[in-house]
């Protein structure tokens, strides 16, 4: 990633999964990714509360853009380590004295379908991304260096592809289902 080359504690697998848990926050659906020289730009439908108190939804849903630099990929990647770290020292009953554990927090699709996603990408090598999601499948354009010049590659990804490579992670991993789910 052109963000992040030479920086080996920092991947598309991290930097996607630290995107996607603020995605999942921020409920955004259908999302469209792209990767820019100095991050990423997210567009996305994202909700938004009612105009009137007559209305007959909650809220509705409006197309938002999010641009994501060096600075903001590296706070969010900070967060969620000290946040996975913290809830795997509660359940391993080794926090400090006087620190809380953290709220409970589910794993949303995109934090999930997303770190899936970048370790795809991070085995491919490529020089960019670029993706769009539609009823949680994902189709990719990857920028792939090669010896005649630079070409795009696509990718497809059903949704039963993205469920099977979230299922299958924990034993990539040497883990227990159970343990990703806890580990957030």
């Amino acid at each position: 990633m052109r963000v992040y080359e030479g920086a080996p504690r920092q991947n598309y697998q991290e930097v996607l999964r630290s995107i996607g848990a603020l995605l999942d926050q921020r409920g955004m659906r259908e999302i469209l990714l792209t990767e820019g020289p100095d991050g990423f730009i997210v567009q996305g439908l994202a909700p938004v509360a009612g105009d009137a108190a007559w209305s007959e939804s909650a809220g509705r849903l409006e197309k938002e853009t999010l641009t994501f630099v060096e600075d903001d990929i590296a706070r969010f990647m900070d967060e969620a380590l000290a946040r996975r770290n913290t809830a795997a020292a509660a359940a391993a009953g080794t926090l400090p004295p006087g620190t809380s554990p953290p709220p409970a927090r589910p794993v949303g699709f995109y934090e999930q379908a997303l770190r899936v996603l970048g370790a795809y990408v991070d085995q491919q090598k490529p020089r960019d991304v670029f993706f769009l999601e539609q009823d949680h499948a994902f189709v990719m354009r990857l920028l792939m260096p090669t010896r005649a010049g630079a070409h795009h590659v696509l990718a497809e990804f059903t949704a039963e592809d993205i469920e099977a490579m979230v299922n299958s992670g924990p034993q990539l991993r040497g883990g227990a289902a159970g343990e990703e789910a806890s580990a957030g």
